[in-house]
């Protein structure tokens, strides 16, 4: 009897089962790079060793939307590619991508991949999207949880989410993160990059003040720094608190709740992760009607620390639970130990 694709899928769960007796339930991960139908139990993969070229980053994220698009939860790669040794821009460029993908790991096979041997903007840029991340991490546990229950991987073909938008069939260098629409930059820097985004007016994660109404194309010169981030309307975002300097914390408290174009009369809803395993520590609800914006939260230990809104030109008249910080947009700072804020709008 012939086995040959089976074999990676048999590797990969004698692997995973062994550190699971090792380690306990709920704590083994393998890292993979080969499998076949079946090997969607033994999570996580990357996409193999690739080189260290605009090319190639490019074709790190086909391979990873061709991978979620075929059961796998989770998709990875090397950040700044495994052969060669990348340039500065390429390396930079690709932290960003690595950064926003399911899991980030620097990986080479004759050179290093830490930032420090790109420069110091290189070791900044990267210290800004490591942030970033470590922030999101309730929302990215939780759509964790989502992929492991319902199996929806946290990295989107763009037409899973937008089917009826034909013009998302073909999109193969950008992709949808949960509710964030990501655009890896795979250009040089003084070139434009050109992105798609559906319909609805969409925010800028990194400059919220910054809104696009789709669905339109995006032609812009992207600074070596950032990465196209975008917001999808209608989206509870919970951030961490500022500065942890690592990816596991308490996602229950310091939760920083970020509102964006919530419709009148409809209810959003966003998990509150424990961290370990499958378990749900609280609800964020936020629900928006003629008079104000109403956030509440369930779970007798989950704390909110501030709520931000974000969607057209909003007036508040006065905050209950809450303070107004004065500034541009809307941001309550919400009081220690309160379970319901209510925004009055003018």
């Amino acid at each position: 009897m012939r086995v040959h694709n089976a074999y990676s899928v048999i590797y990969n769960e004698l692997v995973f089962n062994v550190l699971k007796k090792r380690f306990g339930e709920g704590e083994a991960v393998v890292f993979a790079r080969s499998s076949a139908a079946g090997g969607q139990r033994f999570p996580v993969h990357w996409g193999g060793d690739c080189e260290s070229t605009w090319e190639a980053m490019a074709e790190a994220l086909r391979g990873a939307i061709s991978l979620t698009l075929s059961g796998f939860a989770f998709a990875s790669h090397d950040i700044g590619g495994f052969e060669g040794h990348p340039p500065p821009e390429i390396y930079q460029r690709w932290v960003a991508f690595g950064l926003f993908s399911s899991h980030s790991r620097l990986h080479g096979s004759s050179s290093y991949r830490v930032p420090w041997n790109y420069g110091e903007d290189a070791a900044k840029s990267m210290s800004k999207f490591v942030e970033a991340k470590h922030r999101l991490m309730p929302y990215l546990y939780d759509l964790s949880i989502t992929a492991n229950v319902k199996g929806y991987p946290l990295q989107r073909a763009m037409f899973l989410e937008f089917l009826g938008d034909r013009t998302t069939h073909y999109l193969d260098r950008q992709y949808m993160f949960g509710t964030l629409l990501v655009a890896p930059v795979f250009v040089p820097k003084d070139e434009e990059v050109e992105y798609y985004v559906p319909a609805g007016r969409w925010t800028s994660f990194f400059q919220p003040e910054r809104t696009v109404q789709g669905p339109i194309w995006v032609k812009e010169i992207v600074p070596i720094d950032e990465i196209p981030v975008w917001v999808r309307p209608g989206t509870v975002l919970l951030l961490g608190p500022k500065g942890t300097g690592r990816p596991d914390y308490d996602y229950s408290q310091g939760i920083e709740v970020q509102l964006y174009e919530l419709a009148e009369g409809q209810v959003y809803e966003a998990n509150i992760p424990r961290g370990k395993g499958a378990d749900i520590v609280g609800v964020v609800r936020a629900e928006r009607s003629s008079g104000g914006i109403k956030v509440t939260v369930s779970g007798g230990n989950a704390e909110l620390a501030t709520i931000n809104v974000f969607g057209g030109d909003i007036s508040v008249k006065s905050v209950a639970g809450g303070s107004l910080e004065t500034g541009s947009g809307v941001r309550v700072d919400v009081e220690k130990g309160s379970k319901e804020v209510v925004i009055h709008l003018v």
